[in-house]
């Protein structure tokens, strides 16, 4: 980034309703933008010398508009929202710059390993949302898969307990989170799982004024494993080493194929650190200098932070300042891009 001019931001945009959820026009928002192009000379994305893909995270409205299921509030308790305000800002002050905008998608139905339903106890009970099943407890019995579950999931019910087991067993060796019962979240179809009403019109808007495709990517929606990061899932094998899910390596070589990758969204803590730390393996194990090209937008992401319950800020803290060691650079978005 350096020092270059920046476009103005459209009258349309509205920093007060980013933590609200409203229908984009996008029919009057597609006449704005090819006026706006014109009267801003953009050119088609497809003529810019330097590539540049701006990855949003899971800026879904289940993340980031309040009272929603996993609201990212940060230390700050309005996170999510303030992050996206400086997104949408970003998006409109460097339209021309911007060559195409990838959003990922958590993507869930109810009978997903991270979720009540799957898990029981000799009660009959199903754990309450912020569980944390540790290995222990599937060892001892405590919690175990629901067989009344397994049809509907293709499984035998015998083989999804002992993938269970299996499944927080490797969490463990992998050093990973322990397994979280989540909220029901980002849940396909519903309201949830929409992109954020204003950074979908920003998307949108970027879309029209520069000829560029928004690439939608969606992940999580595997029932037997986690998906933190958008590249690859918590775990790929079962128990009996068969491949239950795989690396995401055309959105990889997707990603690695731009000049400079902007990354933002959330939570810092959870998909976004998994999603970079991912991108960092991969770069590591080809060519370790293209982390230089890799922004990370710290003031557009903020970490999952519960009052009194959990704090992942020092955390997500921790990571980006392994993944600048790395080369990796951290920024933030009110800094000019090159042009």
């Amino acid at each position: 980034m350096s020092t270059t001019i920046q476009l103005p931001i459209p009258t349309h945009f509205e920093s007060q309703k980013v933590g609200e959820v409203w229908r984009v026009p996008y029919q009057a928002r597609s006449t704005a933008a090819q006026i706006w192009a014109k009267q801003h000379h953009l050119q088609p994305a497809a003529n810019d010398k330097t590539r540049i893909c701006l990855l949003a995270i899971d800026v879904q409205n289940t993340f980031c508009i309040p009272e929603f299921e996993l609201f990212v509030g940060g230390r700050s308790g309005m996170g999510a929202v303030e992050d996206n305000v400086r997104l949408c800002e970003f998006i409109y002050r460097n339209l021309d710059r911007i060559t195409q905008i990838a959003l990922t998608m958590d993507t869930h139905t109810a009978a997903q390993i991270f979720h009540s339903v799957f898990w029981v106890n000799n009660a009959g009970e199903h754990p309450s949302a912020m569980t944390m099943i540790s290995l222990d407890d599937v060892e001892q019995g405590i919690w175990k898969a629901n067989p009344a579950i397994a049809i509907s999931l293709n499984q035998d019910v015998e083989h999804l307990q002992a993938y269970a087991l299996h499944y927080v067993r490797k969490l463990n060796q992998d050093g990973k989170y322990p397994l979280t019962i989540w909220p029901y979240h980002s849940m396909l179809g519903g309201i949830g799982h929409a992109i954020v009403s204003a950074v979908e019109e920003a998307c949108f808007f970027h879309s029209i004024a520069r000829s560029s495709q928004t690439l939608f990517e969606l992940k999580g929606n595997n029932p037997l494993t986690e998906n933190y990061s958008v590249l690859k899932p918590e775990v790929l094998e079962d128990q009996e080493q068969q491949a239950i899910a795989h690396k995401n390596m055309a959105f990889i070589q997707q990603l690695l194929s731009f000049d400079a990758i902007l990354i933002a969204g959330q939570a810092k803590s959870h998909c976004v650190a998994w999603t970079i730390d991912d991108l960092l393996a991969e770069i590591q194990t080809t060519d370790p200098s293209l982390a230089q090209k890799v922004y990370l937008l710290e003031d557009c992401t903020s970490p999952v932070v519960v009052p009194g319950v959990v704090d992942f800020t020092d955390q997500a803290d921790a990571a980006f300042q392994q993944f600048a060691k790395a080369g990796m650079q951290v920024v933030r978005s009110t800094e000019p891009m090159e042009g």
